[in-house]
């Protein structure tokens, strides 16, 4: 797809995702999928009111009614989706820089459309080929209020809430000025949570810290973890589908090892698990110590969801799924990733557990990771860095997969290079016992790779 990538389609807002850009996914996606009514909502970004209203007069033009859903989690209009049986689409980048913006498009199951409706869609774009209906056959406008209530209704009914409010757990949020801030810190307090936050105000310059919680990105969180005594903290990105944790030390938990405790709980003999090409060996050996199945997929959340599907379609037990990034799905719950409700499982662990979130997670523990980004600027200088990758690997004393881009397995540790699906970037990726020998890899792929330009 030339679209729509790996989650959604994104850019630089007002210069590659612009108003009639918007206006013309929406014409399509109005077009193609022929509805009467579809939601429509955004995360804080200083674009999304510009985008949302491109969007909105798309979808009017192309006859269908608008429902307005204002700013909310991207996980909080799937389930407003799925809830109402209409389509919808969210205005957010997730967990890009605040410059960006994007359209993330969902079904009315309430799941992001498959990779082949993404392709019809795609399709109908690029081809131009929507009509607009006459003029009293355009669609309705009209603002809905209470969605994220709802979602958090929602949240507190699907989750163990008695369990956890008996643990007496004290939460640090950091919902990084994103949507979470709107619906996370009432979600954990109805949960019986003590909750302190910092970056709780939404807003789309994101002041605080950048949106993507990585390590680099969350000093802050660490440093209330220890200063509020807090038994976790957790981290958003900014339209709040990923949890990343902070343990009762105010220590970083890698997203692989989150990921790991939380599939742990969950898979048993016979079931699946899907992740991404990236996958930490954490999951693979939780997989095999349970009997289940490991399958991977291209990386980003599209194509993990749409490979759930076809497992369901198939009669196989999908409990849990997702990438260690934070973006977990619990298929049961709803085939979405969704930060707050991974974040409340989390806490289930730590209730059942009767133990400090480093205890909880000390087995899942013993892996360093590293991840490097080379940066392109025109088609010719990516094509010449996955020729570089493709080269790279094939000189390498490695199994290679090439399921997205290049993954090398050298038995003690991986690295893989793949291009973002959102970004102009060729992520490098690199894990090991022991840091020193991920970064030895992942700057000998990246190296090889900047020699390219």
């Amino acid at each position: 797809m030339k679209v729509f990538g790996s989650s959604g389609t994104r850019g630089v807002a007002n210069e590659e995702v612009t108003p009639a850009f918007a206006l013309d996914v929406a014409k399509a996606v109005g077009s193609v999928r022929e509805e009467d009514r579809v939601a429509v909502g955004r995360d804080t970004r200083r674009t999304g009111r510009m985008l949302a209203n491109a969007v909105a007069s798309g979808l009017a033009a192309a006859g269908a009614d608008v429902e307005r859903l204002g700013v909310l989690p991207t996980p909080a209009l799937q389930a407003y989706a799925a809830d109402e049986g209409v389509p919808a689409i969210m205005v957010t980048a997730s967990h890009n820089p605040p410059e960006y913006n994007g359209l993330k498009l969902v079904g009315p199951d309430g799941v992001e459309l498959s990779v082949d409706a993404l392709e019809a869609v795609e399709e109908a774009l690029l081809g131009e080929s929507f009509e607009p209906v006459p003029w009293d056959e355009t669609g309705a406008d009209r603002a809905v209020e209470g969605a994220r209530d709802r979602y958090v209704d929602a949240l507190v009914e699907a989750v163990d809430a008695s369990r956890i409010a008996e643990a007496g757990l004290t939460v640090a949020l950091d919902p990084g000025h994103g949507a979470g801030a709107l619906t996370s810190p009432d979600f954990y307090r109805e949960l019986g949570c003590r909750v302190v936050t910092t970056n709780a105000q939404p807003d789309g310059h994101f002041p605080g810290r950048e949106p993507e919680p990585v390590e680099a990105n969350l000093a802050d969180l660490g440093r209330l973890v220890r200063a509020s005594d807090a038994d976790v903290g957790i981290a958003h990105d900014g339209d709040a589908d990923r949890a990343i944790f902070y343990d009762e030390t105010g220590s970083f938990v890698p997203g692989g090892a989150s990921f790991a405790a939380l599939a742990d709980a969950e898979l048993s003999e016979g079931d699946v698990a899907v992740s991404a090409v990236n996958v930490s060996q954490r999951l693979v050996d939780i997989c095999e110590s349970r009997g289940a199945e490991l399958e991977l997929t291209p990386i980003g959340s599209t194509q993990i969801m749409t490979r759930i599907r076809q497992l369901h379609a198939e009669g196989h037990s999908v409990p849990v799924a997702g990438e260690g990034n934070g973006g977990v799905i619990f298929p049961a719950y709803r085939i979405t990733r969704d930060g707050a409700y991974t974040g409340a499982r989390f806490l289930e662990l730590l209730a059942d557990a009767d133990a400090p979130a480093s205890e909880v997670l000390a087995p899942y523990d013993g892996y360093a990771n590293v991840r490097v980004n080379v940066g392109y600027g025109s088609d010719a200088e990516r094509e010449a860095l996955l020729a570089a990758a493709e080269e790279y690997a094939a000189a390498a004393d490695a199994d290679v997969t090439t399921i997205d881009g290049y993954r090398l397995d050298y038995g003690d540790a991986w690295a893989l290079a793949r291009p973002s699906g959102t970004e102009p970037v060729v992520r490098v990726y690199a894990e090991a016992h022991d840091e020193a020998r991920a970064r030895e890899l992942a700057d000998g792929f990246a190296d090889a790779l900047r020699a390219a330009l």
